[in-house]
């Protein structure tokens, strides 16, 4: 099977000639250090593209991982209000808008960037539960002895919202547990939890899982993630140009290969 890293590679020459037209068209003119915060659902991609970015402007990016949300310690919200430096936030689209509203993200500056449904998966060589339909998806969840969610998007829909949808809260509250800034794959590939859910696009880059499929339709929740410069950005023209790389043609095939779809073809405003 191609790896995703494969897929990145092979399309790197038609990233680096799409954001070199784009820094044509946007007048960035001088290397910087860009420093982003991002949360783990464009992770893959992102990682895939930052090097095409940083070879064709001599700018290099910075780059610090956390959740979207909750209070731990490298949760991106955490990591702004303790004074940590950034240009760019990348994370979870509602999360974003909470920290324009904060005075944390330039206003207008906020960019759409992919839509990412919801995944389960299971430990490499476990039996796949059926999940086609609502009800399928319920007995695997009665039928499962551990589960796992995130603490970020995902698992917040999935521990408010899709439990009481299916009726099961209360079975759910012995076996199924959130796991706080840590790749729910990884819970599941030691292991830890029979059926892991979180978006597809984090479950791909982890090895020892099998990744079941995207959740049927009427459960499933998309989640939108979005970029904006901060406030305290140092670097705005910069941090503009590399979203706008993000949001354009140029970066689709990798977004897709990391299960994802773009949303944006106009780049950053």
């Amino acid at each position: 099977m191609t790896s995703i890293s494969a897929k990145f590679r092979g399309v790197a020459l038609k990233f680096a000639l799409g954001l070199l037209s784009i820094l044509w068209f946007t007048g960035a003119s001088h290397a910087a250090d860009v420093r982003v915060m991002i949360s783990g659902g464009l992770t893959a991609a992102y990682q895939a593209l930052v090097p095409e970015f940083e070879k064709a402007t001599g700018n290099k990016v910075l780059t610090a991982y956390g959740p979207s949300m909750g209070t731990t310690t490298n949760a991106i919200p955490v990591r702004l209000e303790r004074g940590e430096p950034a240009d760019v936030l990348i994370m979870v689209g509602y999360a974003l808008t909470d920290l324009v509203n904060k005075g944390k993200v330039v206003a207008g500056s906020q960019v759409d960037l992919t839509r990412s449904p919801i995944g389960v998966a299971v430990k490499s060589g476990a039996p796949k539960p059926d999940i086609s339909s609502v009800g399928a998806v319920k007995q695997a969840l009665l039928a499962a002895k551990t589960i796992a969610y995130s603490d970020s998007a995902s698992g917040v829909y999935v521990s408010t919202e899709m439990f009481d949808k299916l009726g099961i809260t209360e079975a759910m509250k012995d076996k199924a547990r959130k796991i706080p800034a840590t790749p729910v794959g990884e819970i599941v590939a030691h292991g830890e939890a029979e059926l892991g859910f979180q978006q597809i696009s984090e479950l791909k880059p982890v090895k020892g899982i099998d990744i079941v499929g995207a959740l049927p339709k009427e459960i499933q929740q998309i989640t939108i993630f979005s970029a904006g410069i901060a406030t305290v950005s140092k670097e705005q023209e910069a941090g503009r140009a590399l979203i706008k790389f993000l949001a354009s043609p140029a970066a689709r095939d990798a977004i897709i290969a990391s299960g994802m779809e773009p949303i944006s073809a106009d780049g950053a405003k």
